[in-house]
Protein backbone atom coordinates (compact mmCIF):
# COMPACT_ATOMS: atom_id res chain seq x y z
CA UNK A 1 0.00 0.00 0.00
CA UNK A 2 1.79 3.23 -1.14
CA UNK A 3 1.66 6.20 1.51
CA UNK A 4 1.68 9.61 0.70
CA UNK A 5 3.57 11.65 3.51
CA UNK A 6 5.34 14.87 3.87
CA UNK A 7 8.87 14.75 2.26
CA UNK A 8 11.46 14.44 5.05
CA UNK A 9 15.46 15.30 4.94
CA UNK A 10 16.16 11.47 4.77
CA UNK A 11 14.16 11.25 1.54
CA UNK A 12 16.79 13.62 -0.04
CA UNK A 13 19.17 10.22 0.21
CA UNK A 14 16.73 8.04 -1.22
CA UNK A 15 15.06 9.63 -4.44
CA UNK A 16 17.56 9.86 -6.66
CA UNK A 17 16.19 6.67 -9.04
CA UNK A 18 12.80 9.07 -9.30
CA UNK A 19 15.55 11.54 -10.74
CA UNK A 20 16.66 9.41 -13.37
CA UNK A 21 13.79 10.50 -16.02
CA UNK A 22 15.58 12.32 -18.46
CA UNK A 23 12.68 14.84 -18.54
CA UNK A 24 12.81 15.47 -14.64
CA UNK A 25 14.59 18.32 -13.09
CA UNK A 26 17.37 17.59 -10.97
CA UNK A 27 18.19 20.33 -8.68
CA UNK A 28 20.78 20.90 -5.58
CA UNK A 29 20.06 19.89 -2.26
CA UNK A 30 19.82 23.33 -0.98
CA UNK A 31 17.01 23.29 -3.28
CA UNK A 32 15.25 21.01 -2.12
CA UNK A 33 15.63 21.73 1.61
CA UNK A 34 14.38 25.86 1.38
CA UNK A 35 11.20 24.24 -0.31
CA UNK A 36 10.75 21.77 2.87
CA UNK A 37 11.65 24.95 5.14
CA UNK A 38 9.47 27.27 3.44
CA UNK A 39 6.73 25.17 2.06
CA UNK A 40 6.71 22.06 3.77
CA UNK A 41 2.71 21.67 2.95
CA UNK A 42 3.54 21.64 -0.25
CA UNK A 43 6.31 18.69 -0.59
CA UNK A 44 5.29 15.18 -0.09
CA UNK A 45 6.62 11.77 -0.93
CA UNK A 46 4.60 8.73 -2.14
CA UNK A 47 6.59 5.89 -0.76
CA UNK A 48 6.20 1.75 -0.80
CA UNK A 49 5.20 -0.31 2.68
CA UNK A 50 9.33 -0.89 2.78
CA UNK A 51 9.54 3.24 3.04
CA UNK A 52 10.83 3.50 -0.84
CA UNK A 53 10.47 6.84 -2.65
CA UNK A 54 7.88 5.96 -5.71
CA UNK A 55 7.65 9.75 -6.50
CA UNK A 56 7.38 13.37 -5.26
CA UNK A 57 5.76 16.22 -5.70
CA UNK A 58 7.43 20.03 -4.37
CA UNK A 59 5.45 22.60 -4.91
CA UNK A 60 5.19 26.60 -3.11
CA UNK A 61 2.74 28.91 -2.63
CA UNK A 62 3.60 32.81 -4.22
CA UNK A 63 2.05 35.71 -6.04
CA UNK A 64 -0.58 38.40 -4.80
CA UNK A 65 -4.32 39.15 -5.15
CA UNK A 66 -5.93 37.18 -8.10
CA UNK A 67 -2.59 35.87 -9.01
CA UNK A 68 -2.19 34.12 -5.49
CA UNK A 69 -1.21 30.56 -6.88
CA UNK A 70 -0.37 27.28 -6.01
CA UNK A 71 3.07 25.98 -8.41
CA UNK A 72 4.01 22.74 -8.85
CA UNK A 73 7.92 22.93 -8.95
CA UNK A 74 8.12 19.06 -9.74
CA UNK A 75 6.53 15.96 -9.72
CA UNK A 76 7.64 13.07 -10.60
CA UNK A 77 7.26 8.88 -10.03
CA UNK A 78 9.83 6.54 -10.55
CA UNK A 79 9.71 4.10 -14.06
CA UNK A 80 8.45 1.67 -12.32
CA UNK A 81 5.64 3.17 -10.20
CA UNK A 82 4.23 4.27 -13.22
CA UNK A 83 0.62 4.09 -14.20
CA UNK A 84 -0.57 4.11 -11.00
CA UNK A 85 -2.11 6.95 -10.66
CA UNK A 86 0.15 8.21 -7.80
CA UNK A 87 1.14 11.28 -10.07
CA UNK A 88 -2.61 12.34 -9.99
CA UNK A 89 -2.88 11.70 -6.04
CA UNK A 90 0.16 13.61 -5.32
CA UNK A 91 -1.18 16.55 -8.02
CA UNK A 92 -4.64 16.17 -6.28
CA UNK A 93 -2.76 16.96 -2.81
CA UNK A 94 -1.02 20.13 -3.99
CA UNK A 95 -4.30 21.12 -5.58
CA UNK A 96 -6.19 21.04 -2.24
CA UNK A 97 -3.74 22.39 0.06
CA UNK A 98 -3.28 25.43 -2.35
CA UNK A 99 -7.79 26.16 -2.77
CA UNK A 100 -8.69 25.21 0.58
CA UNK A 101 -5.67 25.90 2.97
CA UNK A 102 -4.14 28.44 1.41
CA UNK A 103 -7.14 29.96 -0.98
CA UNK A 104 -5.16 30.31 -3.84
CA UNK A 105 -6.88 31.35 -7.36
CA UNK A 106 -5.12 28.19 -9.43
CA UNK A 107 -2.09 26.03 -9.89
CA UNK A 108 0.37 26.71 -12.43
CA UNK A 109 3.18 24.38 -13.70
CA UNK A 110 5.84 24.37 -16.21
CA UNK A 111 6.07 21.49 -18.30
CA UNK A 112 8.45 20.50 -21.75
CA UNK A 113 6.53 21.26 -24.98
CA UNK A 114 7.86 18.21 -26.38
CA UNK A 115 6.73 16.14 -22.99
CA UNK A 116 3.41 15.00 -24.77
CA UNK A 117 2.69 12.37 -21.99
CA UNK A 118 3.01 14.86 -19.20
CA UNK A 119 0.49 17.78 -21.23
CA UNK A 120 -2.23 15.03 -22.10
CA UNK A 121 -2.11 13.91 -18.00
CA UNK A 122 -1.91 17.72 -17.04
CA UNK A 123 -4.89 18.19 -19.52
CA UNK A 124 -7.02 14.90 -18.25
CA UNK A 125 -6.63 17.02 -14.53
CA UNK A 126 -7.91 19.95 -15.77
CA UNK A 127 -5.24 22.14 -16.61
CA UNK A 128 -5.47 24.28 -20.03
CA UNK A 129 -2.13 26.00 -21.72
CA UNK A 130 -2.06 28.99 -20.31
CA UNK A 131 1.09 30.37 -22.28
CA UNK A 132 3.86 29.43 -24.51
CA UNK A 133 7.23 30.42 -22.70
CA UNK A 134 9.85 30.65 -25.68
CA UNK A 135 13.46 28.84 -24.46
CA UNK A 136 12.16 28.29 -21.16
CA UNK A 137 14.04 25.13 -20.54
CA UNK A 138 18.04 25.85 -20.38
CA UNK A 139 17.58 28.68 -23.56
CA UNK A 140 16.79 25.55 -25.76
CA UNK A 141 12.99 24.07 -25.70
CA UNK A 142 10.06 26.04 -25.13
CA UNK A 143 8.25 25.58 -21.84
CA UNK A 144 3.88 25.58 -21.72
CA UNK A 145 2.51 27.08 -18.79
CA UNK A 146 -0.14 25.42 -17.85
CA UNK A 147 -3.18 26.38 -15.37
CA UNK A 148 -5.93 24.85 -13.45
CA UNK A 149 -8.68 27.75 -11.99
CA UNK A 150 -9.53 26.80 -7.85
CA UNK A 151 -12.58 27.72 -6.27
CA UNK A 152 -11.62 31.25 -5.56
CA UNK A 153 -11.41 32.01 -9.20
CA UNK A 154 -15.43 31.85 -9.88
CA UNK A 155 -14.81 34.09 -13.08
CA UNK A 156 -11.63 31.27 -14.08
CA UNK A 157 -10.18 34.43 -15.63
CA UNK A 158 -6.64 32.91 -14.27
CA UNK A 159 -7.08 30.26 -17.01
CA UNK A 160 -7.91 32.53 -20.32
CA UNK A 161 -4.81 32.04 -22.53
CA UNK A 162 -2.61 34.93 -23.68
CA UNK A 163 -2.70 35.14 -27.25
CA UNK A 164 1.34 35.62 -27.92
CA UNK A 165 4.19 33.78 -26.44
CA UNK A 166 6.14 35.22 -24.27
CA UNK A 167 10.33 35.14 -23.32
CA UNK A 168 11.64 34.37 -19.66
CA UNK A 169 12.54 37.49 -18.81
CA UNK A 170 8.95 38.21 -19.44
CA UNK A 171 7.90 35.91 -16.50
CA UNK A 172 6.74 37.44 -12.88
CA UNK A 173 8.63 35.79 -10.11
CA UNK A 174 7.11 36.40 -6.69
Amino acid sequence: MTTIRRFCCNDLLRFSSVNFDHLTETFNMSFYMTYMARWPDYFHAAVSPGDRVMGYIMGKVEGQGESWHGHVTAVSVASEFRRQKLAKKLMNLLEEISDKMDKAYFVDLFVRASNMPAIRMYEKLGYVVYRRVLRYYSGEEDGLDMRKALSQDVEKKSIIPLKRPITPDELEYD
